[in-house]
């Protein structure tokens, strides 16, 4: 099997819980068709998933050489990041807790053959 290389987003302001079901979409697509389905994707998380797969895709070729036409998504996956706790007031005098949650993101591209 041919090297991956990847390309990572930390800290994303998205929940892994949405953001893995885009990853579940793209893994293992061509990269010509991955970046087709996450154009037509009206989710948040496909905007950060085109962003980073063209990344990936981009160090490949610089970096490593690799031919772009034979590329697919090897790997893509989304792990828990940092969470913001904040505060909102509610009625009756009491609080409530809103969580910000965040997630990385880790998008690996690998020649098929």
């Amino acid at each position: 099997m041919s090297e991956e290389v990847r390309a990572l987003h930390k800290d994303a302001q998205i929940s892994a819980q949405k953001a893995r079901l885009m990853a579940d979409t793209i893994r293992g697509l061509n990269v010509d068709r991955a970046l087709s389905v996450l154009m037509l994707s009206p989710k948040k998380s496909a905007r950060l998933f085109e962003k980073i797969l063209k990344s990936a895709v981009a160090n490949a070729e610089q970096n490593n050489g690799l031919d772009v036409d034979e590329l697919y998504v090897s790997t893509s996956k989304v792990d828990e990041g940092a969470t913001l706790k904040r505060f909102r007031p509610k009625g009756m005098g009491r609080m409530r807790k809103r969580f910000h949650r965040r997630s990385h993101i880790t998008v690996a591209v690998a020649e098929r053959g």
